[in-house]
């Protein structure tokens, strides 16, 4: 009884005390410091963050904001509960020094942990040319800051937009534009829009999608540069098949650049994808050692996943990051046998030229698609995707009520293509090539990328 009894204290004092500090303050940094007081952890506990807002929620920055239904400054996040934190807002983290276990600030001041939790997410991937971006009327939309640019911009009745990258984001915005009127051209270098996450098959569905509601979408096109005038705003955008297009607005939707930079000379297995972690949400090192007291959650986190043959997967999802940060804060303050995986099954959704299109699994990791209800042509359906035989992901058109239906079957690694539904079947159900572009084009990016390993980019030490 009295080792029972040492035990229990010992895990009340482990969860209890010490100093935790979250780097990344915005939805996963929010929720799991939430999950911590939750939990019981009473110890001091620090939010840093490179932006001066408290957290706010980004998805409504490329659709309630852009359409001038909220203002950009009220899209903070709900608080689940009161966190007892010391914010340090503003200041970005430059370093971490692991051995004497502290953060190192842009300010120069340092902050210790006992346990520290990486949460900084991602940034927008700026236009290549730093002097053009620097003209005004040149976009991204990342942060509160650009949504509220971007608001007034549009509010201002441009007489064209030109929208660069045809992802969710840039999709989203050609479609706000149509919404409001406002004429816009898409520069699309690939094969068709929304082809990184979803394949060239939705892609074709998705072109004739945005071609009708009166999108200018030009693929296979790249811009080569932007002119200004002589007050320093874009006017002109010269395109890769030698137009040129008169624009007032620019929205640079490239993709988006994973903030691990001040991680650099930390010896933690950070780089182009993400800062890699197992599924209990602990860092590795560059030796693919797992470290006791750093964790990773939300955009900013690449993690081995059972349903896709162990690889890595990097998800830059909302629910990813919610759910992340809970797994992370639990695991911070539990002994071994308490802790729990993070193994989300990834989910999606996209509002866009009056279409909701959901979707669950990895669908890029299929190489063939099947239209298993609905019709395409109306822009009402569900597809699954396959490889070696089994279901690995799933996209509905106004469809989303089967996604549950279809999740299931991709936890279960169900055959594929599955047995006819119940209802509503497609017309021609047999799977065809899904038509993935090549991941390591910029523009062919997915939201949710499976990483697998690279031996050329080894930064391990030899002993």
């Amino acid at each position: 009884m009295r080792t029972a009894s040492l035990m229990a204290d010992l895990v009340e004092t482990f969860r209890a005390e010490g100093r935790i500090v979250i780097v990344g303050a915005s939805l996963a940094g929010l929720r799991a410091a939430e999950a911590l007081r939750e939990r019981g952890f009473h110890g001091s506990l620090t939010l840093i963050g490179d932006e001066p807002h408290e957290p706010y929620d980004r998805p409504p920055l490329s659709k309630q904001v852009l359409q001038g239904w909220v203002g950009a400054d009220h899209t903070a996040l709900p608080r689940m509960r009161a966190v007892d934190a010391q914010w340090r807002l503003g200041v970005a983290a430059t370093g971490l020094d692991r051995v004497n276990r502290r953060v190192l600030l842009a300010t120069g001041d340092t902050v210790p942990y006992d346990r520290l939790l990486i949460a900084t997410g991602v940034r927008a991937r700026p236009w290549p040319n730093p002097a053009e971006g620097a003209l005004r009327g040149v976009f991204t939309v990342r942060t509160r800051g650009d949504a509220a640019g971007l608001q007034a911009a549009l509010n201002a009745n441009p007489k064209r937009v030109l929208v660069v990258g045809s992802g969710f984001i840039g999709s989203e915005l050609a479609s706000v534009c149509r919404e409001r009127g406002v004429p816009v051209t898409v520069a699309e270098r690939g094969g068709g829009p929304l082809i990184g996450p979803l394949g060239g098959v939705i892609g074709d569905i998705a072109a004739r999608m945005q071609r009708g509601a009166g999108v200018d979408l030009r693929t296979g096109v790249s811009v080569r540069s932007l002119d200004g005038d002589s007050e320093g705003r874009v006017r002109r955008a010269c395109l890769s098949d030698g137009t040129t297009l008169d624009v007032d607005v620019v929205v640079a939707s490239l993709g988006s650049i994973r903030n691990v930079e001040w991680l650099q000379g930390a010896g933690l297995a950070a780089g182009f994808w993400g800062v890699g972690c197992d599924a209990g949400c602990r860092a590795f090192d560059i030796n693919g050692v797992v470290t006791d007291n750093i964790f990773v959650a939300g955009d900013v986190a690449r993690q081995p996943h059972v349903l896709y043959e162990y690889q890595f997967i990097s998800m830059e999802h909302w629910d990813n990051a919610v759910c992340g940060a809970q797994v992370a804060a639990n695991n911070m303050i539990s002994l071994e046998t308490e802790r729990r995986p993070h193994l989300p099954l990834p989910s999606f959704w996209s509002a866009q030229f009056g279409v909701n299109i959901k979707g669950v699994g990895v669908c890029s990791f299929g190489d063939e698609i099947a239209f298993t209800q609905g019709c395409p042509e109306d822009f009402r359906f569900a597809a699954v995707y396959g490889r070696r035989g089994r279901i690995v992901g799933a996209v509905t058109f106004d469809h989303g009520k089967w996604l549950p239906y279809y999740a299931a079957m991709i936890e279960r690694s169900a055959p594929f293509p599955p047995p006819p539904p119940g209802y509503d079947r497609a017309a021609d159900p047999v799977p065809i090539p899904s038509r993935f572009p090549d991941p390591r084009v910029p523009t062919g990016i997915p939201d949710v990328v499976l990483t697998g390993h690279d031996p050329t980019s080894r930064g391990a030490e030899f002993h």
